[in-house]
């Protein structure tokens, strides 16, 4: 369904991982600033990326070929039709698993985008709640197509806008879905979908050397898009990192916010360490540096 979906920036992708580069996300950040400072609200509500479902190809029918007489030509000539029959199966298998990826949802096609490990999926229920979205309508342009660009809601209005507004409407879909993923997270459902990915390592280790590979949490120095990128919470030494990966570290730090680690932590006492009291001592020729 959404194999053919392009990525933030205009990017098309076939896989299940895409490259987002740091200036395609700049670009398209730095046209969705100018159309917030427009402040041009839509007045229909229609849906982008219209879903058209590939018919596959048709599949020859492989025949057997007669028997003959004699043993060795009915010998080859069964051998043949297994090789074939095998062959159509593996045919069907490869358009069976062809169209089960045309049915990701946009959703998981997000989630699963390269720099988007932090992310979690949020469930359809929280997103169609209009309790849960209050007060976001005035933070993101195009909203509305944008809200239904996340929730799959089909259209044959898609044609009407233009490459250019395609790129923002996606834009803000991610914009959107990050401030809503903000929120998920602070529930049990959404601390339990993050918790997992706790457990994996995904949001990745401590690089400090005596927090012994701690795993880390996603953390953002402000609840304000766009201040500031995403940072990874040390529970161990209680300080804040980078993420290793450039891709990750482009991801706005108001997608996760500045709640997140700590309720978690509080939430799972358990999986919260004792804290690092090990520091590193500078030496030269084996004296410690004298601080004045």
């Amino acid at each position: 369904m959404h194999r053919d979906r392009p990525a933030l920036g205009g990017v098309g992708t076939g896989s299940s991982k895409l490259d987002v580069t740091p200036i395609d996300r700049k670009r398209i950040n730095d046209a969705l600033d100018k159309q917030l400072e427009r402040s041009s609200p839509s007045t229909s509500r229609t849906v982008i990326n219209g879903k058209d479902n590939k018919p596959s190809a048709p599949q020859s029918l492989l025949m057997p070929k007669p028997l003959s007489d004699q043993r060795d030509s009915r010998s080859a000539s069964l051998s043949k039709t297994n090789c074939s029959e095998e062959s159509e199966t593996d045919s069907e298998e490869s358009d069976v698993s062809g169209s089960d990826g045309d049915d990701t949802s946009w959703i998981s096609w997000f989630c699963n985008l390269r720099g988007n490990e932090f992310f979690c999926e949020v469930d359809d229920d929280y997103i169609q709640d209009d309790f849960n979205l209050c007060g976001l309508s005035s933070q993101v342009p195009y909203y509305d197509y944008a809200l239904d660009l996340i929730l799959d809601v089909e259209s044959s209005n898609g044609d009407m806008f233009t490459e250019e507004q395609n790129e923002l409407i996606e834009s803000a879909a991610e914009m959107l879905y990050g401030l809503i993923h903000a929120r998920y997270i602070l529930t049990s459902k959404g601390m339990a979908a993050m918790l997992d990915k706790f457990k994996n390592y995904d949001f990745g280790r401590c690089p400090r050397v005596y927090c012994c590979g701690q795993p880390c949490l996603p953390v953002g120095q402000s609840d304000i898009p766009r201040a500031g990128t995403v940072k990874i919470y040390c529970p161990r030494c209680e300080d804040v990192y980078y993420p290793r990966s450039k891709f990750q570290g482009n991801i706005d730090g108001a997608y996760f916010g500045t709640t997140f680690p700590h309720l978690f932590l509080m939430t799972y006492g358990h999986h919260k360490p004792q804290k690092s009291i090990q520091s590193y001592v500078p030496r030269v020729f084996g004296f410690k540096i004298h601080k004045p």
